[in-house]
């Protein structure tokens, strides 16, 4: 007789079971409507198919498309696009019976499918493949795991002559290998060797589309075959993809990388370095406003501003854990030249050489990867009292990365940024209230800025993992303060284990913009380790030594990032106060010349970025470019203008708000940008 297991509910409740029943029994007991949504089970945070048998106990939840809000399980989107992915390389298979299947992952926004192909895949062939797809679709075919000892894998696979499937078996881990078949017929149906999960048949994959092919090589290594990488995309309704395409073609006329070419914003050179922001003239003027914003925040909240240098020893970053914990995400440590040259006479290897800056045998300086650091060397500077705590210091200081090169991604993946960052040392009584402020001057800055619309996830250590520092006991007060700082904001808060830093749980902030894309923005982290990895301490009222708290926050994440995101949130049409150019003014003829300098002039004088389009083009030709530059106001000046001190007011929209004396459009103007409004100058 079997023994029975236990499945805690997403609601608390234990529902017991005899071992071996399978992910879609437990789903019909709770429910016959569940039970037709299900794509897949979810035990202990592992995805299982619906028809796997469950034999161990844990937390339980049932993967339908949606969750019950109404949203888009993300859970339900990688188990049908790894569905859909194994359709499409069927189809694809179907039209090419020569193919070699490579593999084929879900990825964020859809999946792709790797395939060695002498035909080239073009566009104009998508819709052959779709409608290849659509018939599987229909066929509603079931999706059936097989298990092989892994031996008689192997010899399955050998045998069918695909090198590619060879290297994935040999590379898969564990005594078993599995297969899918798409269908009930062995032997005879698609079959692909694959770990899942899939959805229980291939009529539960919804909508679905060939979105591009590309070139690819095996293991990403040039030297070896070149592949066909062919992407798609699925979701569960028809409604689903047509949105997701068109926040698709949104995005593509916002992105950042392109508007900050055409707005003058940015530049990246080959010859400085990939992932390393040149920021124009254009560019800088936004980040000094959003610096201007941020820094008259931190005035109000008594933050005292600090810096520190751009490098630092390689024995500091040893003792607060980030050298060699971050050692891959890290440029390599700069070693003196007489260590150099010693370490050569002595025939040192690089492999030697690099184990011994790991074992800290030589020291060397390193491109800061983190700030925290050196604020804690300057809180460490001299003896502190608790008259003097909470002790708030920000700095905005650039801090290096080594990301993989195909990883960067314009100024929202770079290997140098600007953090707006802060650390807090606190007593353990002051860390709820400083907590909450932390969050609401994040909730200030994305309130000022329009956006609004965000969700907060409290990242939490993961038990099982051992990369996390400090006590236990530490971590159980650090996520609880997270916890109730949470709650205090009064929005929506998931709790994701295994996200939080390595010396301590946060808070990050994930932002919708305009179009429903998410971005990860501003954080707060609560860390009883490195205050402790520092040995600070205060001087209590009690007149004894006592470990501060230290709290570490960033706003906006990093100001390339930021600004990468809010030049798509925007579409380069900034508000008004943060817009690089604010007023443009235009004459008519050459006769309003002088004019148009004056406004100029006062516009100025009353503190506005303002050019001037003084050319011969005519007016229109004059409009059509400031739209095209995004700038917020054209003044235009002609000669009833000139004699009465009045301009013409075109709003950036092709608004025009008519004839404003010169006086009263600058009086709004000032006002907007003290008030930094989102909708730029009144207009009553």
């Amino acid at each position: 007789m079997s023994s029975n297991i236990q499945l805690r509910l997403p609601d608390g409740s234990v529902r017991e079971v005899p071992a071996g029943t399978t992910g879609h029994e437990v789903a019909a007991s709770i429910g016959k409507r569940l039970a037709q949504d299900a794509l897949a089970v979810k035990l202990d945070g592992e995805i299982y198919d619906l028809s796997r048998p469950l034999t161990q106990s844990g937390s339980f939840g049932v993967i339908t498309p949606r969750s019950r809000e109404g949203e888009l399980n993300a859970d339900g989107l990688y188990v049908l696009r790894h569905s859909c992915a194994h359709v499409m390389a069927e189809a694809i298979c179907r039209l090419w019976p020569e193919a070699k299947l490579v593999y084929g992952p879900p990825v964020e926004g859809g999946y792709y499918y790797d395939i060695d192909l002498p035909h080239k895949i073009s566009a104009e062939e998508f819709a052959k493949i779709e409608a290849e797809m659509a018939k599987i679709v229909a066929e509603q075919r079931p999706f059936t795991r097989v298990e092989l000892p892994r031996a008689e894998g192997m010899s399955k696979v050998q045998a069918e002559g695909n090198p590619y499937k060879v290297d994935n078996a040999q590379r898969a881990e564990g005594d078993v290998l599995s297969f899918y078949v798409t269908g009930a017929r062995i032997g005879q149906d698609f079959e692909d060797l694959c770990r899942g999960p899939h959805v229980p048949h291939t009529g539960k994959i919804g909508a679905f589309k060939v979105t591009s092919v590309a070139g690819a090589y095996w293991h990403g290594d040039a030297n070896q075959q070149q592949l066909q990488r062919v992407y798609g995309t699925a979701f569960p309704s028809q409604k689903d993809l047509d949105e997701h395409l068109k926040r698709i073609e949104e995005s593509q006329k916002r992105d950042h990388r392109l508007l900050g070419k055409q707005l003058e914003l940015f530049h990246i050179d080959e010859a400085v370095g990939q992932g390393l922001i040149l920021w124009k003239p254009n560019g800088a003027v936004v980040r000094k406003e959003l610096q201007k914003f941020i820094g008259e925040e931190l005035a109000k909240h008594g933050y005292h501003e600090v810096f520190t240098p751009h490098i630092g020893k390689l024995d500091l970053y040893r003792t607060s854990g980030h050298f060699p914990y971050y050692s891959d995400s890290q440029y390599p440590p700069v070693v003196m030249r007489e260590e150099l040259s010693k370490l050569a006479d002595e025939k040192c290897s690089c492999a030697d050489l690099a184990h011994k800056l790991e074992a800290g045998e030589i020291d060397g300086y390193l491109l800061k990867p983190m700030n925290c650091p050196h604020h804690i060397k300057i809180y460490a500077s001299q003896r502190r009292s608790y008259r003097e705590l909470p002790l708030r210091l920000a700095e905005f200081g650039t801090v290096y990365r080594w990301e993989q090169s195909g990883e960067l991604n314009g100024m929202t993946r770079v290997r140098g940024f600007t953090q707006d960052d802060a650390h807090l040392f606190c007593t353990e009584e002051q860390v709820a209230a400083e907590l909450r402020g932390c969050l609401d001057l994040v909730k200030t800055v994305f309130r000022t800025l329009g956006m609004q619309d965000y969700r907060v996830r409290v990242g939490l250590r993961d038990p099982a993992s051992t990369k996390y520092t400090g006590a236990p006991e530490l971590w159980e007060k650090a996520e609880h303060a997270c916890r109730e700082a949470a709650k205090h904001l009064g929005a929506k808060f998931t709790e994701e284990p295994g996200e939080a830093a390595f010396y301590g749980p946060k808070i990050d902030f994930v932002v919708k913009d305009v179009i429903g894309r998410e971005w990860q923005l501003g954080t707060v982290q609560v860390d009883y380790n490195l205050p402790q990895r520092f040995e600070l301490s205060y001087i209590g009222s009690d007149n004894q030594a006592h470990r501060p708290v230290m709290i570490h926050r960033a706003p906006f994440g990093s100001l390339e990032r930021f600004v990468g995101v809010l030049i798509e949130h925007f579409a380069g049409a900034f508000p008004f106060w943060l817009a690089p150019i604010q007023v443009r003014v235009a004459n008519i003829t050459d006769k309003q010349e002088e004019a148009c300098r004056q406004v100029e002039a006062a516009c100025r004088s009353a503190g506005l970025r303002v050019d001037s389009d003084l050319g011969h083009g005519k007016i229109n030709a004059k409009v059509a470019a400031a739209e095209q530059e995004k700038i917020p106001y054209l003044l235009v000046v002609g000669e009833r203008e000139a004699q009465s001190g009045s301009v013409a007011v075109r709003e950036r929209g092709r608004k025009n708000l008519g004839e404003m004396k010169l006086e009263a459009f600058l009086e709004r103007a000032r006002a907007a940008v003290s008030a930094r409004r989102l909708e730029g100058i009144a207009t009553e």
